[in-house]
């Protein structure tokens, strides 16, 4: 609800991934669990699943607009920074990758969880708000700052491709 996502569960979530594999639209990264005290990762052990990461390039008259979505589903890892750091991966990978140049997100105007990361965190303004559907719209720009801030965020990070 507070998402406005299905949850899924893992096989179908690998599933919808296969196919966003080839759509030039969506993208989803899913969130595993780190394996307490390992710096290794299995990337096939399902029951690390915890949400997923979304983008969107849905926007006609700007292609190089993306929607931002974020879910972690499991309470247990609510609140504990994930989620922040799956969209910090998610919009440097979408800055670098696919030249993504404005970021989008609409929140339930109740989801103060996510409202705060997107404006405290990612630097996020709000736009618009939409009272029929109880929304609120926000935005940032990719300039300078946020290249810089993507490269410091993201630094630690290594990718790794799924193939089951």
């Amino acid at each position: 609800e507070m998402t406005g996502s299905e949850p899924l569960s893992i096989d179908e979530e690998y599933a919808m991934q296969q196919t966003w594999r080839t759509d030039d639209d969506k993208c989803t990264f899913i969130v595993l669990s780190k394996d307490a005290g390992s710096t290794a990762c299995n990337v096939h052990d399902t029951s690390r699943m915890i949400g997923d990461v979304n983008i969107y390039l849905n926007n006609a008259d700007n292609p190089h607009e993306a929607e931002l979505e974020v879910m972690i589903a499991e309470e247990t890892h609510a609140g504990k920074g994930i989620a922040t750091e799956v969209l910090r991966l998610m919009m440097g990978y979408a800055v670098s990758d696919i030249g993504v140049d404005d970021f989008v997100v609409r929140i339930k105007e109740y989801n103060s969880a996510s409202i705060h990361i997107f404006e405290n965190k990612l630097g996020f303004v709000e736009t618009e708000r939409a009272p029929v559907f109880k929304e609120v719209t926000l935005r940032r720009k990719v300039d300078d700052e946020l290249k810089a801030s993507l490269a410091e965020w993201t630094g630690h990070a290594a990718r790794i491709e799924f193939a089951k």
